[in-house]
């Protein structure tokens, strides 16, 4: 464990990762022809576009199939995830640059577009921030940037209710449910999430404008803004 990250994917496990998301966030397929729609309003057809969190590769894959003429830097913490990634993006691996690290190891060219999904609640509060400052110095004025997680009320008990529900959903879609109080314990101690109003509010204090709330599958919230 890092001092930037609350868990790291390697090993075995890395295997059976994108078999996860589509369990866990409802309208997993649908969410990412959201950030197609989203990202290609402002977003050239030719444009670059860095993906923080690109481990498994599955929202790279997507975005590379609807966008022939983007290209796509992509950094992920951990070597195993982005050699899924690679497995998973080899038909675009003409379009695609991969970096192991963390956000400040991204190339610092301006972008015209970025994507975090599925990856702020695995990045620590105090860390949370300069990520979000990081990722804004690196887009050109307007770009559209787009954030997906986990992001819930805090306060008790709304807090165990929405954990709950986040369980319930994905043991209704095949969760193993000898796991489920992992699952429970996992996301209520080590984690890092905050409520949405903390979420746009961080944005904001990062430079973003016009923090849009465009996305909300039970636990799991997704905003666009854009550069300011």
């Amino acid at each position: 464990m890092s001092e930037k990250t609350e868990t790291s994917f390697k090993g075995p496990a890395v295997n059976s990762y994108n078999e996860g998301p589509p369990r866990q966030v409802p309208g997993y397929g649908d969410l990412h022809r959201m950030i197609s729609l989203l990202l290609a309003e402002v977003t050239p057809l030719e444009g670059r576009v860095l993906v923080l969190g690109a481990g498994g590769g599955q929202e790279i894959k997507a975005l590379a199939d609807a966008h022939t003429g983007w290209f796509f830097d992509g950094v992920d913490p951990s070597a195993d995830m982005l050699q899924l990634a690679k497995t998973v993006t080899a038909a675009h691996e003409n379009r695609i640059r991969l970096f192991e690290g963390y956000i400040e190891d991204a190339p610092q060219q301006p972008y015209d577009a970025a994507t975090c999904i599925l990856t702020f609640h695995f990045i620590t509060r105090e860390h949370r921030a300069e990520t979000l400052r990081q990722i804004r110095k690196r887009l050109k004025p307007g770009a559209p940037f787009v954030a997906v997680h986990l992001s819930f009320p805090q306060n008790e008990p709304e807090r165990s209710t929405w954990i709950a529900r986040h369980v319930a959903y994905g043991l209704a879609n095949g969760t193993d449910p000898s796991n489920v109080e992992s699952a429970r314990q996992a996301i209520g101690t080590r984690l890092s999430i905050l409520s949405p109003d903390e979420d746009v509010a961080m944005m904001q204090e990062a430079g973003f404008s016009t923090v849009s709330l465009f996305y909300a599958g039970l636990s799991i919230k997704g905003w666009v803004a854009y550069a300011a």
